[in-house]
């Protein structure tokens, strides 16, 4: 970790912020958001949720636990940026096999250190998420006006598809342990691995499809079920992955999804989505079912969300009969989850897998799989 060396976090709206720099050294750009999770960032960095992202870690130390080959959620790390205030100079855990900081290094992530991380999250809160680059080295004595026309350069998320960055190339199975159900095609959007295990834990042999796939070749897995994944980008700039999942439901094929997924479900089913100010991000979200009344502390990683009326049941303006708004955020009464109610389809915005976080809503993967059963036993009569 070249503490040493100087560099400075620069926001699109001219904020500066200086620093250390943490990991590799150079530039990089991305969209700044926080995340609020105490524990977890080894999860967090490789979750491919956060591709295109700078993620600002509001806990204060970050790194003492290492790194290890165990709770990673994907082959490598997918953001675009780390800043951190204070990197933990020693790793202390048993399970660790590495420092955080030569992961950054040995993976090309340009971060930051040694700053204010509270008056980022206060800023990024005040005026939204908004794009950003990380400048160390020779980067770092550009003049004021370089780096910030360097950042106003880049992409902003709204409008971005970036599933083909993050989703597998080629199809693979993961068999299902103890006794086998049926099969989930699962249409990898970025999907954490996981989500993967869950599923297979609940008798699912697990079919995992790059997001170029067609329906005929969906179709032609004689699937017991459809699973979409989280993933990064705009659900506005998905139109293929929408029109896939219609094709889904028109074939009455049980769905689940989450995150993207879950804005991907809303639009299939009509409705729109939205970029929200400054996202939800983190492992402490308090999520109401709307159903049981049941209150659960989620983890979330999302920028945009759908917009469908909570209250009474609407009809899908695709045609897809009855749906409800299942889950809603407690802290500003976003759409957290949707259920149809004339087909068998259901997802949510949060992560049930909860890498990290808590484990409230893992029973998500068992009403997912009590839906399957149900609708095979009706396919049967």
């Amino acid at each position: 970790m070249a503490i040493s060396e100087p560099a400075v976090l620069v926001l699109e709206d001219g904020s500066r912020f200086t620093g250390n720099a943490y990991g590799a050294i150079g530039r990089t750009f991305g969209e700044a958001v926080f995340a609020t999770g105490m524990t977890g960032y080894q999860e967090t960095l490789t979750d491919p949720s956060y591709a295109g992202q700078i993620v600002v870690m509001t806990a204060p130390h970050i790194g003492n636990t290492g790194v290890n080959g165990e709770d990673t959620e994907s082959s490598r790390i997918w953001v675009s940026g780390f800043v951190v205030r204070d990197p933990s100079r020693v790793v202390s855990n048993y399970r660790a096999t590495g420092s955080l900081d030569d992961q950054l290094v040995e993976e090309g992530i340009v971060g930051i250190s040694g700053i204010d991380t509270r008056a980022i999250t206060r800023r990024l809160r005040d005026a939204g998420a908004m794009r950003a680059g990380i400048f160390s080295g020779a980067d770092a004595a550009l003049s004021d006006d370089e780096q910030l026309a360097a950042v106003r350069a880049g992409a902003e998320m709204s409008g971005q598809n970036l599933s083909g960055s993050v989703s597998t190339t080629e199809p693979y199975t993961i068999k299902a342990e103890g006794e086998r159900i049926g099969s989930v095609a699962v249409l990898d959007l970025g999907v954490k691995s996981s989500t993967l295990r869950y599923l297979s834990a609940r008798g699912f042999d697990v079919h995992v499809m790059p997001q170029t796939v067609t329906l005929d070749e969906l179709l032609a897995l004689n699937p017991s079920a459809v699973f979409y994944s989280n993933g990064p980008g705009d659900p506005g700039a998905s139109d293929h992955h929408v029109e896939l999942l219609q094709g889904v439901l028109r074939n009455n094929l049980p769905f689940f999804g989450i995150c993207f997924g879950n804005q991907l479900l809303g639009r299939a089913l009509g409705y729109g989505t939205y970029k929200l100010s400054f996202g939800h991000r983190g492992i402490n979200q308090p999520v109401v079912d709307r159903g049981t009344g049941r209150v659960e502390i989620t983890s979330h990683n999302h920028g945009f969300a759908v917009d469908a009326p909570i209250g009474e049941p609407s009809e899908s303006p695709a045609g897809f009969g009855r749906v409800e708004v299942s889950h809603v955020n407690l802290n500003d009464n976003v759409v957290e989850g949707l259920r149809a109610l004339d087909i068998p389809a259901f997802s949510v915005q949060y992560h049930p897998e909860a890498a990290a976080g808590p484990h409230d809503a893992n029973y998500l993967f068992d009403r997912f799989r009590d839906m399957v059963l149900d609708h095979q036993k009706k396919d049967a009569k």
